[in-house]
């Protein structure tokens, strides 16, 4: 009987290794997920863990148990006699043998499986780290991840895997680095290597382990998997001894042929490499003549149908329906195949179809490798789910693949992107004590999560330690750390690594210009950003799309429309098309602008040039009209948002929310909340707090406690805003207990009281004008380390004022002006109105004219409050009011001031009681009455309402 020669691919097992530092127990458990591949990538399937556990018999027991002959069947099954078998999988064998003609066992040969040693391994590490490229994570890039790339390689084995680093327009997207290994070594025989056979049908790989450890110890154990039942092996493994003792542990272990195992009689033989030679002979055969020889016309073909999926995935990545037609067409597709679609789904950021992917591979028999993985775990981390991708990486370990340096730096940069910097550190430590080498690359990779964050001196440090182990930074090296400096706008710094570019004979690229470019731009400095555009040209440079994004937005930071309209329309001329981004910057200048229907302009031509909208594109838009109270268009927008099939998403849901609220309509914005929820997407806490501050500002603080409790209730952990809008509604509904019991709370939550806090319990206690609790509140806010600002200042000032302690609110400004904090507006209107309340005008006035001296300008407000103020104490003090009267109603009127028609009439009255017979004051008044002012009607219109 004849079984077909298989491919192994197996992971590493530390677990199986006798140098390893871990204490093996008595009773092994096999990996939960281990999987064996055969060279078809089907004939395997999951082992499963054993149910029960055998202990090793004595050396004596087992020379007693009786002993079948050696021609014992090795296996339960016929494969050639079996109908499901495909008889093309026999094709290497000779035509006889595919015939069906009986076999000796003696013909069954396995390839070399056995791990590398140590120094082949760490060489295999250094490959692996060369094959994953991270690009630092730049402003406006896609995405800094390594795109996976595969090459073709033998039709049997030898899958070469590559990672290739997407870097824009500095390198080829086609192209890949592949492995290379000595042929030669990996195809000797190996020392150590027994070929078992005459299993019982369902033996555990740990209970086979176990057996044979008696000899010496156990590398790994490769149990042959039916691919009809999966629950059954085919009746033989290979089981390989590890250590210097390999050699003779295996020749005393083939001793036990003949020995019965778990009622089988075992039959156990050395493996000689046979096959492995007629393997290269044939791959020498196919270098000599220049072309692939297929064993069959369906191995061609399989192999046509995975280099046709291969060149879809590369040429039409956007099209995934294609792309997925092209891979069910692969009649049994390999691991190669399964990799590539899994590292297809990785870019998309698609990490449930990357699972699926995994799973079928896996479910087909095919052992995920360190690669597979790998791509897997990178399609958690374009998803932004770093949980799910350290899952993923313990899941490796838990099926004894060791992870590669590129693993580790998918974990870096994924932690990295998120803002991680502790687990990045941590997972740089990790592999460190892991003793892989450490390259340029991985470097690259922590250094760019510091300077993602700003910490440009640990930054540094590592910079420093990459030099130390002897590597040479990279330009990518020096463009993170420009990219780094421009984040904490170090203009003297990013100049000084542009100049080490030079210096070390490298070439600037255009991220480090563009670094430069967005430091400028940020800043202000837009004739600096030109010149440093005018100096990438000269070194013949091309503008991307990043670059002359940058320069839209530094115009569009600068209020200039009319520029960054041109620098985009110059961005057409040089045929680069705008993507969403760029047109997201413009619509944001014009809604910016007030210029919604150029903005609604801008989305209509990015529908017409077949550019796919964003959520931000109509959020943006949105929020124009909720801010100029347009809430009917907004909704309309939502409607049109669907219609183009752009999903909205919870910054569009709260956008709208947030408006609604501001126009007091609580229960349209609670059916936003419902429809919010119908959609799928969960509210946040950001979603909540606006809808209790609207509740809160209503009075209405019961509704804003439910919503606080099913904020709790959704496992939402609520932050010191949530809960400022619960103390705005007790500071506003008078209920300061309950305030107080709302502080005691976040305190129980671990939050500290910020300033926000602070100034919303002083206007609770200002409101009723308490200024003993408020000056309490001021000094616990100093004894936690908070410096008052200037609205706190205000609102402390405002409890004097209703107080009447008015020589207390002004020692509180001297306070405040010798702090370093200036009084705004609002605060010398505070005092305006507390002074006009204690029937001081002269101090009002006076505060009026240290105002101006200050450099502020009056606004309506505090010219009717002042005005009104010297028009109550007219008919007492007419002769000290009248020259500040004239004076503030001429300064009122020459800016073109208006009061309303009840503001006049309440003036009038007050002007009636200090005038009987002069009109003098009447006159400067009137000036700032409403137009239509009638005098003669008004004031009879005004007795029958006094009558009245």
């Amino acid at each position: 009987m004849h079984t077909p020669y298989l491919s192994i691919s197996v992971g590493y097992s530390p677990a199986l290794d006798p140098t390893s530092s871990i204490i093996l127990p008595t009773r092994l458990v096999a990996c939960p997920h281990a999987t064996l591949a055969s060279t078809d990538g089907v004939s395997s399937v999951p082992l499963r863990n054993p149910l029960s556990s055998f202990a090793s018999p004595s050396i004596s027991h087992l020379k007693d148990q009786a002993s079948l002959p050696v021609d014992s069947a090795l296996e339960d099954e016929d494969p050639i006699s079996n109908p499901l078998r495909r008889p093309e999988l026999f094709a290497g064998a000779p035509a006889a043998r595919r015939r069906g003609n009986s076999l000796n066992r003696r013909d069954i040969e396995v390839r070399n499986t056995e791990p590398q040693s140590n120094a082949s391994r760490i060489e295999e590490y250094r490959t692996s780290a060369e094959l994953l490229e991270l690009s630092s994570d730049r402003e406006g890039t896609e995405d800094e991840s390594a795109t996976l790339v595969y090459q073709s390689g033998d039709e049997e084995d030898n899958e070469r895997q590559g990672f290739q680093a997407v870097h824009g327009d500095n390198c080829d997207n086609k192209s890949s680095i592949a492995e290379t290994d000595d042929e030669d070594s990996c195809l000797e025989t190996e020392p150590g290597k027994l070929f078992v056979g005459n299993l019982p049908p369902r033996i555990q790989k740990n209970v086979i382990a176990e057996f044979f450890r008696q000899f010496g110890p156990v590398k790994d154990v490769i149990i042959i998997k039916s691919q009809t039942d999966p629950e059954k092996n085919k009746g033989y493994c290979f089981v390989t001894y590890g250590g210097p003792t390999a050699a003779s542990s295996a020749l005393k272990a083939a001793e036990l042929h003949g020995v019965q195992f778990h009622g089988k009689n075992l039959v156990v033989k050395l493996d000689d490499g046979r096959r492995l030679k007629e393997r290269k002979a044939l791959r020498k055969q196919w270098l000599e003549n220049g072309e692939h020889v297929y064993p069959s016309k369906w191995h061609e073909d399989r192999e046509e149908a995975s280099m046709t999926f291969r060149r879809f995935v590369e040429d039409n990545p956007k099209n995934w329906q294609l792309v997925v037609t092209m891979f069910d067409k692969i009649d049994k597709p390999k691991r190669r195949d399964f990799c590539l679609l899994i590292g297809y789904y990785a870019r998309r950021g698609d990490k449930h179809n990357a699972r699926a992917a995994f799973e079928r591979m896996r479910g087909l028999g095919i052992d995920p490798t360190s690669y597979a993985y790998t791509s897997l775990l990178h399609a958690y981390k374009m998803a932004r789910d770093m949980k799910g991708a350290v899952a993923c990486f313990n899941e490796m370990m838990e099926e004894c693949i060791q992870p590669t340096v590129a693993t580790y730096c998918m974990l870096i940069s994924g932690f990295a992107k998120d803002g991680n910097i502790e687990c990045a550190d941590h997972w740089f430590q990790e592999l460190k004590n892991k003793g892989l080498p450490l390259n340029a690359i991985v470097f690259n990779a922590i250094i760019n999560a510091h300077c993602k964050l700003g910490n440009m001196k640990q930054a540094e440090e590592l910079l420093a330690e990459m030099e130390n182990e002897g590597l040479s930074p990279r330009i990518e090296t020096y463009e993170i750390m420009i990219d780094g400096y421009a984040t904490v706008r170090d203009e003297s710094k990013c100049l000084e690594f542009f100049d080490k570019i030079q210096e070390a004979g490298l070439k600037p690229t255009v991220y480090g210009f563009g670094s430069l470019i967005n430091l400028y731009t940020k800043c202000g400095k837009m004739s600096k950003a030109l010149d440093m555009a005018t100096r990438m040209e000269a070194m013949g440079i091309h503008h991307n799309k990043l670059t002359y994004t940058m320069l839209i937005d530094g115009y569009v930071r600068k209020d200039d429309c009319a520029n960054a309209f041109t620098i985009f329309e110059e961005m057409v001329k040089a045929r680069l098309k705008p993507d969403a981004v760029t047109y997201n910057v413009l619509i944001a200048a014009f809604c910016k602008d007030k210029q919604k229907d150029r903005a609604i302009g801008l989305l209509n031509r990015m529908l017409k040039e077949g550019i796919q909208p964003t959520p931000e594109s109509f959020t943006i838009i949105m929020d124009a009209f909720v801010k100029a109270d347009e809430l009917n268009m907004a909704l309309n927008m939502l409607g049109n948002m669907r219609k183009r099939g752009c999903p909205p998403t919870r910054v569009t849901y709260n956008v709208l929310i947030g408006g609604l609220v501001q126009k007091g309509q609580l229960d349209r914005a609670a059916g936003i909340m419902d429809q919010m929820v119908q959609a799928g997407i969960p509210p946040d806490e950001r979603t909540y707090t606006i809808i209790m501050e609207g509740y809160a500002h209503q009075g209405e603080v019961g509704t804003a406690f439910q919503y606080f409790k099913r904020l709790k209730e959704d496992g939402l952990k609520a932050d010191v805003y949530a809960y400022g809008a619960l103390l705005k509604g007790c500071c506003k509904a008078g209920r300061m207990q309950s305030a107080l019991a709302v502080t005691k709370e976040i305190a129980a939550a671990g939050l500290k009281r910020n300033i926000y806090i602070y100034n919303i319990l002083l206007d609770g206690w200002a409101q009723r004008g308490d200024v003993w609790e408020a000056s309490d509140i001021m000094q616990q806010m100093r004894m936690d380390g908070i410096s008052p600002d200037v609205h706190a200042y205000t609102t402390f000032i405002n409890a004097c004022c209703k107080c009447g302690d008015m020589e207390k609110a002004m020692e509180t400004l001297k306070e405040m002006l010798r702090d370093g904090v200036k009084p705004n507006l609002l605060t010398y209107t505070t005092l305006v109105k507390g002074w006009a309340s204690s029937s001081f005008p002269e101090q009002a006035f006076e505060c009026f004219q240290q105002m101006k001296r200050a450099g502020l300008e009056p606004d309506y407000v505090l010219y009717c409050c002042l005005l009104h103020c010297l028009l109550s104490r007219a008919s007492v003090a007419k002769d000290t009011v009248k020259p500040y009267i004239l004076a503030v109603s001429e300064e009122m009127s020459s800016k073109g001031y208006c009061v309303n028609l009840d503001t006049a009439i309440k003036w009038e009255k007050y002007l009636n009681r200090a005038e009987y017979h002069s009109d003098e004051l009447m006159k400067a008044v009137e000036k700032v009455f409403p137009p239509t002012w009638n005098r003669k009607r008004t004031r009879k219109d005004f007795t029958l309402d006094v009558l009245s």
